[in-house]
């Protein structure tokens, strides 16, 4: 599954990473893994991108509410527990919360001040050498033909400061196993799910404690560019024109 590339259904657990999951968030991956086994052909591509310890920052595009269970997959594969930055609302919700607190994720709250405490928690997971995933976009693409839309550049300051690359990853198909408003996913038949991950981007010219606004703008695109080259490989077609 790291590296051939080759479509195929998730299978055995056995060998990927179970130090620093959490009871809850490794229970959960123990749950979910069958049903995405079940549900999909899933191939993952790029894994050796991840690095294989020290700070990471994984940047994907975001179509569904099955995206956290794929790019899970997608970072065991690579041998890494991942972090997610999600919204804090999740932590309140049955379940779902102690996932999120066993598995040491980190809350994003409204408002600026809170933001601002987000920013410091993910550079402090990062700096102890986390992978930390991020959505961009902050929530699914609201586009019509599952293109990205444009992004946020809160992940653009946490890689100019900390100096960790940023891996982007093309995760499609998602939204066909999960489309958005459904409260269970289509397993029958089986779908198919694309995962690529590409070297990680190019931003050493820009890093730097105190990046500057026009910096953080042009390491956003930079991220969003390589996430939709990628997707656009996977889907055999260009992107529309901006």
């Amino acid at each position: 599954m790291a590296g051939g590339g080759r479509l195929r259904p998730l299978t055995a657990l056995r060998g990927l990473p179970r130090r620093g999951r959490g009871f809850w968030f490794g229970l959960a991956i123990d749950v979910f893994w069958p049903l995405l086994t079940l549900g999909t052909w899933t191939r993952v591509r790029g894994t050796e991108h991840l690095p294989n310890e020290g700070g990471a920052l994984v940047a994907s595009n975001h179509l569904s509410y099955a995206d956290p269970v794929t790019v899970t997959a997608f970072c065991l594969s690579g041998g890494r527990v991942p972090r997610f930055l999600a919204k804090a609302g999740l932590w309140k919700a049955p379940v779902v919360g102690s996932v999120m607190s066993s598995g040491r994720h980190i809350p994003v709250h409204r408002g600026k001040a809170s933001a601002l405490d987000a920013y410091r928690d993910t550079v402090a997971a990062v700096n102890a050498g986390e992978c930390v995933v991020v959505f961009p976009e902050g929530t699914f693409s609201e586009r019509p033909d599952g293109w990205p839309m444009p992004a946020k550049t809160g992940l653009a300051r946490i890689a100019l400061t900390t100096g960790a690359p940023v891996v982007p990853l093309a995760n499609w198909g998602t939204h066909d196993l999960l489309p958005a408003g459904a409260r269970l996913p289509r397993v029958f038949p089986r779908r198919r799910i694309d995962l690529v991950a590409g070297p990680p981007v190019d931003l050493s010219d820009l890093t730097g404690p105190k990046p500057t606004a026009s910096q953080l703008r042009e390491a956003t695109t930079r991220i969003m560019a390589a996430i939709t080259s990628l997707l656009a490989e996977v889907r055999g077609e260009a992107p529309p024109p901006e």
